[in-house]
């Protein structure tokens, strides 16, 4: 299938390849619909096996934002990008500037942030090439990282399926199946342990589970048992496509919840939890806590706002469960109907953003000053 025809199925507007030769940068930026403004999303990079499988990701992710800003009730359309190569040794100033120029050219349509595999150093590296940048160091009038924040959402979305699931929305005593101890889990598994959770936990990467094991008395199994253990709560916190067609019936758990994107590997993963009487968390919804972050940077950021909007994420989630039982639905399709419905609204009045960079920085330019 062409790259065209491939966008027409979901709609994208644009798709940019990028590429530089002297800092070995490959990336592909996606940008899905901006019907509600500049599309944001995170760089993720990651060494992908092939450019098809990049350009399969960045595509799946772009629409996700685009739910995910959408069903937040953010004024943003939905963009990713990626950047293949290995976070552990590819790295450089050269390339992330690289990356930044990209950026730059597209006059605002994209705005770029942290995504797994890159930090808060590297937006800064992006910010010497381009204000379309969030998620840099607070020193430059920025939000930082916004892992701590998108944890919290994804607990308080949690406690909703929990109660969903469980009758209470309490965690103290549950099995909690993490899989993914990278940034965003970190944070979340600190609330998890503080409640009084007993963790199980995995992660490519022997460093990592090595120190939730340390501060979290969590309990470490291999990558692939994960999907096996008995637990009250399954929640991942890696690379999307996990919950498939030989992982859903493996699962133990009542619930799932998590911060990875794009965790259903087709919707219909969706009504096969439900058959198996499993609460899923949209996962759009739960781990919208870090586009809320760094969004907020567009009007000049304020913590105390931003956490009274992700601790709302609590209600929206149970909103989603009611609506799914009243219309008979997953909570998946419930979701991504009310997110649906909102871009369709304002699509009568506008049909998509154009580079505008005084309408896109707003707060960002405020930063140079």
């Amino acid at each position: 299938m062409s790259i065209l025809s491939r966008m027409q199925d979901f709609d994208y507007e644009q798709v940019v390849f990028c590429q530089d030769a002297s800092s070995g940068l490959k990336a592909i930026i996606a940008i899905h619909d901006t019907t509600l403004g500049p599309a944001l999303g995170g760089a993720r990079m990651w060494p992908y096996a092939s450019e098809e499988e990049a350009l399969t990701d960045v595509l799946r992710l772009a629409r996700g934002m685009t739910l995910k800003s959408a069903a937040a009730g953010l004024d943003l359309g939905g963009g990713k990008a990626v950047i293949i190569g290995d976070p552990r040794k590819d790295k450089s100033e050269a390339l992330f500037r690289a990356f930044g120029r990209c950026v730059a050219s597209l006059g605002g349509r994209y705005i770029t942030a942290e995504d797994v595999g890159t930090t808060v150093q590297d937006m800064e590296m992006i910010y010497q090439e381009t204000d379309f940048v969030t998620g840099v160091s607070p020193a430059f009038g920025s939000s930082g990282n916004p892992a701590p924040v998108t944890a919290f959402g994804v607990y308080q979305g949690m406690r909703a399926a929990a109660e969903k699931a469980f009758g209470t929305p309490e965690l103290r005593g549950r099995a909690i199946a993490v899989q993914g101890c990278g940034n965003v889990a970190y944070h979340l598994a600190r609330h998890l342990h503080e409640e009084g959770a007993r963790l199980i936990v995995t992660d490519l990467y022997e460093d990592n589970v090595r120190r939730f094991v340390q501060e979290f008395e969590a309990e470490a199994v291999a990558p692939e048992a994960i999907y096996d253990v008995q637990a009250d709560i399954f929640s991942p916190n890696a690379l999307g496509g996990i919950l498939n067609d030989e992982t859903v019936p493996r699962l133990r758990a009542r619930v799932v919840a998590g911060a990875a994107n794009n965790q259903l590997a087709d919707a219909r993963h969706a009504a096969a939890l439900v058959e198996r009487g499993i609460v899923y968390a949209p996962d759009f919804v739960i781990n919208a806590g870090g586009v809320i972050n760094v969004a907020d940077e567009l009007y000049g950021y304020n913590r105390e706002r931003v956490m009274k909007k992700v601790e709302t994420l609590y209600d929206k989630v149970k909103h989603i469960f009611a609506v799914a039982d009243r219309e008979g639905i997953t909570p998946h399709d419930a979701a991504e109907r009310l997110a649906l419905e909102r871009i369709e609204a304002v699509r009568r009045v506008r049909k998509r953003f154009l580079a505008d960079p005084k309408h896109a920085l707003r707060g960002l330019s405020a930063r140079r000053t």
